[in-house]
């Protein structure tokens, strides 16, 4: 009896059993929710072969994730870097071309998405970055250089192009730099940029919806930004003597800031013009159904806004207890599209009742609690920013998900771990996991 205590004992000081109590509770929802998602479709034996596929593998990724010791992705950075290269590249040659993006390999008994293990790989080469960087992380030179680190990277994904993978990637990103105690300016500067780019992405988007505003005034001029060459001049010239004038302003209330600071802040503004041009000239017509969708889902009820209404019918129709596991009207009918990914969380709604909504919400804020606690007991400075930075992928998971559903955030096509159907974001999610308890198991004091 005192060897099996033992034995409880160490694997206790090993594993967080909290969390994998609440990840194991996600998956076993997870697969109830996609067998019965699927259970009216005439393919529904080929994704729960898949899902049933893709579970071993995602549990043997946990195993290798919480064995290894962590700290060899921080030796190894740059092997970690060259195969999230290699596998960019490979796919792009070697990949299979699937719904307007060239994303996956198919195998013989499985396809992947390399994207899903690159995302991982990404936050430890960059917590492997910041952990070098040290007190330099308040240059301005450890900006440049990590912007050149990840440029490859996101160049090959937009190549693909797999807009998803950016939108997830990022915000976890800007979560290490934050903890790696990065100067709260080029924090700022990041989010004008995508705030910059954002709002003309939306304003152009609404202008499609609302095409008599192109017409005269501020619309014209607006619309023309994206396509016309010497408006967009203009805007850059308008911009530049804002940025001037700011500068001026300050130190005529002697204000001393650097002058590097409205630099930067300019050239930001004019970034997110270049970004938001480079989305709009590039956005495909389902992306930009999303948008639109968002801006406006009662708009075109049969059309753009139908998957979110439908959604938001199904789950509000399941009421407090719900409906029951496969006793979704709503969901089984057919009415929910994409039920099974994108709207798992409106079959789980109308099943489960808003009590399993809270229980899935109440698993999630688990995980993040549990990996920010993780973090604060590492036993270094890189433990400590690989947590960070999976904390930052697990919160704009659950975020976009539930705000997607909501429709506070545009649907974007991400997929919600353990939840939703897809192989190569559940093994990534199960190793992600992994590697914080391997993080854990050699915590401060073990």
């Amino acid at each position: 009896m005192a060897v099996l205590k033992t034995m409880r004992d160490s694997a206790r000081n090993k594993m967080d059993t909290v969390l994998l109590g609440a990840m194991i509770g996600l998956v076993v929802l997870g697969a109830l929710c996609i067998m019965s998602a699927v259970n009216s479709l005439s393919f529904s034996n080929a994704i729960v072969r898949t899902h049933l596929v893709a579970l071993p593998m995602g549990l043997c990724a946990f195993a290798i994730g919480w064995s290894f010791n962590y700290q060899i992705y921080n030796e190894q950075w740059k092997w970690v870097y060259g195969v999230i290269l290699a596998l960019l590249v490979g796919v792009l040659l070697f990949g299979s071309y699937q719904r307007g993006s060239r994303s996956w390999f198919v195998l013989p008994f499985f396809s992947m998405q390399p994207s899903e293990i690159c995302r991982i790989c990404t936050l430890l080469v960059v917590a492997a970055f910041l952990d070098r960087r040290g007190r330099a992380i308040y240059d301005t030179s450890t900006l440049f250089w990590l912007c050149v680190l990840l440029a490859p990277v996101f160049g090959l994904i937009m190549m693909q192009p797999d807009f998803s993978s950016v939108v997830v990637t990022l915000p976890a990103i800007a979560v290490l730099l934050y903890c790696a105690g990065a100067n709260l300016f080029y924090l700022g500067l990041g989010a004008l940029l995508a705030a910059t780019a954002g709002f003309f992405t939306l304003g152009w988007t609404y202008l499609y919806l609302h095409p008599e505003l192109t017409e005269q005034g501020v619309g014209r001029v607006f619309y023309l930004l994206a396509h016309n060459g010497w408006y967009i001049a203009g805007f850059c010239v308008f911009v530049g003597m804002l940025g001037w004038a700011a500068w001026w302003f300050c130190k005529q209330l002697r204000i001393f800031l650097p002058t590097l600071y409205f630099i930067l802040a300019t050239l930001a503004v004019l970034a997110g013009l270049a970004g938001g041009i480079f989305v709009e000239n590039h956005m495909k017509p389902h992306q930009r159904k999303r948008v639109e969708t968002f801006l406006a889902p009662r708009s075109d009820p049969q059309g753009a806004g139908y998957n979110v209404l439908q959604a938001q019918i199904a789950m509000g129709s399941g009421g407090v207890l719900g409906k029951g596991l496969f006793s979704g009207t709503q969901s089984r009918l057919g009415f929910v599209p994409e039920k099974h990914t994108d709207f798992i969380l409106a079959v789980a709604g109308e099943e489960l009742g808003l009590w399993g909504m809270l229980l899935v919400l109440g698993l999630y804020l688990t995980i993040l609690w549990r990996t920010v606690w993780v973090a604060y007991q590492s036993s270094d400075r890189y433990g400590y920013l690989v947590c960070a930075g999976i904390f930052g992928m697990f919160f704009t998971y659950m975020l976009v998900n539930f705000g997607m559903l909501l429709g506070i955030v545009p649907v974007a096509g991400i997929p919600l771990p353990f939840i939703s159907y897809g192989g190569s974001n559940l093994v990534s999610s199960l190793w992600a996991l992994g590697v914080v308890q391997s993080v854990y198991a050699r915590r401060i004091g073990v």
